[in-house]
């Protein structure tokens, strides 16, 4: 087996675990608040990457030495707020047109990468933004006679993991990946255990172990997803990522008795097809410019 065929393995074991891990927060978040989840579940997340730190060369003192503390610091603290909007968008939204919403986060990556990170956007990108924002908006589109204010939910969560995205491209300039990971969950984790408590439920003793399997999903779907770009770029492994989509749309109708309305079908399509050439070409341009120089 070569490595690439291995790198696709762990990518689709990350992907369907974290849309386990998707369906079970949805649950919880029904009965518990948000932000209580997700502090137990980073509970487990920083755990480990402490464990993977220490197990790194130099420990977890060489692992944690940044460049761009402060930018390490902002990167940790908003993708805890993206898994308590997230876990929000499930329990109140639902998971299908949650996720279907989030697709369009590569665009808005792609958006905001000119203004901060001065990259330039030539006209094909320019058609596939469009696109897909016009997809988003069948997405939104009231089917009834008021709009549902609760989708911009969604959207904030959309923006927030863009601009979390955006901050790991600029660490990436100085910091490994690992360090960028550490920070990840440890400074996630002290967020969450500064807010979460104010949040305190106590459990059914059932539930206990509803929560253990979000523990063990989120340790595991991102130890898979670490082996994945172990041996892939980013962009083979971001057209998977929408299997979350077709996850999230068949959990959610099965189990939870969701329903997709054609709007909403015809807007994931083109959501999706414009967030994979997004990809592509950004990948292009990138390949381009490290031959030029």
């Amino acid at each position: 087996m070569t490595s690439k065929t291995q790198g696709y393995i762990f990518a689709l074991l990350a992907l369907t675990i974290f849309s386990l891990q998707d369906a079970i927060s949805k649950h919880l978040a029904t009965a518990y608040p948000p932000i209580f989840v997700t502090m137990i579940r980073y509970w487990a997340f920083a755990l480990f990457t402490i464990i993977i730190a220490s197990k790194m060369r130099g420990g977890i003192k060489t692992t944690a030495r940044t460049k761009r503390p402060f930018l390490q610091v902002t990167r940790g603290v908003l993708l805890a707020v993206q898994v308590v909007l997230a876990i929000t968008c499930f329990a109140v939204i639902g998971l299908a047109r949650s996720q279907a919403i989030f697709s369009a986060t590569p665009i808005l990556i792609a958006l905001l990468a000119m203004p901060i990170l001065g990259e330039r956007v030539g006209w094909r990108r320019w058609a596939a933004i469009g696109a897909g924002l016009f997809g988003v908006l069948l997405i939104l589109k009231p089917e009834g006679e008021f709009f549902d204010v609760k989708l911009l939910l969604a959207v904030i969560s959309c923006f927030n993991f863009a601009f979390y995205v955006i901050a790991t491209r600029l660490v990436s300039r100085d910091d490994s990946s690992m360090t960028s990971f550490f920070y990840t969950g440890v400074v996630g984790g002290v967020t969450m255990t500064l807010v979460g408590p104010f949040y305190w439920s106590w459990m059914a003793p059932g539930d206990w172990g509803w929560m253990a399997l979000v523990c063990m999903t989120s340790i595991s779907s991102h130890y898979f997803l670490i082996r994945a770009y172990d041996v892939l770029d980013a962009a083979a492994v971001q057209p998977l990522t929408y299997l979350s989509l077709v996850y999230a749309s068949i959990i959610g109708m099965v189990i939870y008795g969701e329903t997709l309305s054609f709007n909403m079908i015809v807007g994931s399509a083109i959501v999706v097809a414009a967030g994979i050439f997004t990809v592509w070409r950004e990948h292009v341009v990138g390949r381009r410019a490290a031959a030029a120089n």
